[in-house]
């Protein structure tokens, strides 16, 4: 991508870019034209970042109906978040060569296609092929998105799509278990975790249509595009190494053999990358983002924050359907405080952050590991009538802290991104989060499934390790916050 301003943050905004006019008294303000892209961008963004989070309430409905083993279930709602991550950049460097608009029609297509080969799919390895190449469409629009959204708005403009674009995801997520358990409950057990995959079908066609019409026309804004292809291939196959030891089937290769060909690769891609960029070419990694130490620290807050998010969620799913017998819209309510505090908190985030800084990221942070843990005991020691009622409280108050975690942290870490690497900062930073999200459900879901033996008693112990593996992740994301927060005042950010 090519370099742009750093400057994207909804609490700070910067002036509008040369070329874009004389500033009118309220720059925020979008014109006719500019609410158009907005619209389409925030309408195709929310159809590919629900279908992650809508199938989670309906995956023991799956696991039923295709009788998918907890591998295939593993790689159904993990393959999802792993294909969309290693598109994003990628499709990002394509945008910049090829233009943005037919790629982004493109990507939508293909998500919108494959959800319908997904929606009617017969065997669990189609679902899991499906949801692979979905998630790959899925990367290649947000990856127009983005760039779109830079493209067309500068300053303040800018910095309001931006944050738009992240609270249209953070709801996205948040929204999703409800809309899945009203389908369910509507259409019943077979015919409503298809419609879950189906849901975005009529969404993606409309917001085919609209790119069509009102995107601008592509204008490509690099000659040439570095897409290493190497790198892109080791960070893929290290992510595959993280997960395989959580979802490979019984006698397999053992923890111990994944781990050092992990530890292999990963020093094969730090080689590599710096081999690449003393070419002249412009690595996956760019150096100088591996170089700012505020913008590393951010980007891995925001991959334990996410990666938690979803894997937590879908444990705390199939904890309540499998264990408790909750229906599905039972199960959607316990998870529908989360998505109305998030929408409450993420509406005043920017107040907060003005007058606490990046500690109200720490406080979200512990927000969460407090809600985590607290979820994690109920588990173990709360009489089943009344665990629902206690879990409900606990996403309420894991809304409130992804409210003041989400977009701040973003703005906070973008904030830190040389001027250099800014056009591939937003997506280094979406791709770790998607790869962090594939990895902590690959392990977090493996802890549970391989844990939860018959009786209530089983599946409550293992609901109690996979959600203190996650606020394990949580702490070490607040003390790297913390860390973040001394080194952005030492630097004086």
């Amino acid at each position: 991508m090519p370099n742009r301003s750093p400057d994207t943050l909804p609490d700070h905004p910067g002036p509008a870019t040369a070329g874009s006019g004389a500033p009118s008294a309220d720059d925020s303000r979008f014109d006719a034209a500019g609410r158009r892209v907005l619209a389409v961008c925030m309408a195709a963004g929310f159809t590919t970042l629900l279908d992650q989070s809508v199938l989670n309430i309906a995956i023991s409905d799956v696991r039923d109906s295709l009788h998918a083993d907890s591998a295939q279930i593993a790689w159904i709602v993990a393959g999802y978040s792993l294909a969309f991550g290693l598109a994003l950049v990628p499709g990002g460097r394509l945008g910049d060569v090829r233009g943005r608009k037919w790629l982004f029609v493109a990507g939508l297509a293909l998500f919108t296609a494959v959800g319908a080969l997904a929606g009617t799919a017969q065997s669990a390895w189609v679902l899991v092929a499906a949801r692979l190449l979905q998630g790959a469409g899925a990367g290649l629009v947000n990856a127009q998105m983005i760039g779109t959204l830079q493209d067309v708005f500068t300053g303040t403009r800018r910095a309001r799509a931006l944050g738009l674009y992240v609270l249209t995801g953070g709801l996205s997520t948040a929204l999703g278990p409800p809309l899945g358990g009203l389908l369910l409950a509507l259409a019943g057990p077979e015919l409503g975790w298809r419609l879950t995959l189906l849901l975005s079908a009529p969404f993606g066609l409309a917001t085919v249509v609209l790119a069509a019409r009102h995107l601008p026309a592509p204008r490509p804004s690099a000659r040439h595009s570095d897409l290493d292809a190497v790198g892109l291939a080791l960070v893929a196959a290290l992510t595959l190494l993280v997960m395989l030891p959580f979802i490979r089937p019984p006698g397999a290769l053992g923890g111990a053999a994944f781990a050092v060909a992990a530890v292999a690769v990963a020093l094969a891609f730090a080689w590599w990358q710096r081999h690449y960029a003393r070419t002249g070419r412009h690595p996956l990694l760019h150096p100088a983002l591996a170089r700012s130490r505020p913008y590393a620290l951010g980007t891995t807050v925001a991959m334990a924050q996410f990666g938690t998010s979803i894997a937590g969620s879908l444990i705390q799913t199939m904890f309540l359907r499998d264990a408790l017998g909750l229906s599905a819209l039972a199960t959607s309510a316990v998870a529908l405080p989360a998505a109305l505090a998030m929408a409450a908190t993420s509406s005043q985030a920017g107040r907060v952050v003005q007058r606490y800084g990046r500690s109200a990221v720490s406080l979200g942070l512990g927000l969460s590991l407090s809600a985590l843990l607290t979820a994690g005991l109920a588990g173990l020691y709360v009489p089943g009538s009344a665990l629902p009622y206690v879990l409900a409280c606990t996403q309420l108050a894991q809304g409130v802290s992804s409210g003041l975690i989400v977009a701040p942290n973003q703005a906070f870490t973008l904030r830190h991104a040389p001027a250099e690497a800014a056009g591939v900062a937003g997506g280094i930073l979406q791709m770790s989060q998607r790869i962090a999200a594939a990895v902590g459900i690959s392990a977090v879901s493996g802890v549970y499934l391989r844990g939860a033996t018959a009786g209530l008693l089983g599946h409550r112990d293992a609901y109690w390790h996979a959600t203190a593996a996650c606020a394990a992740v949580v702490l070490l994301a607040l003390l790297l916050s913390l860390r973040a927060g001394r080194t952005a005042g030492t630097a004086g950010g």
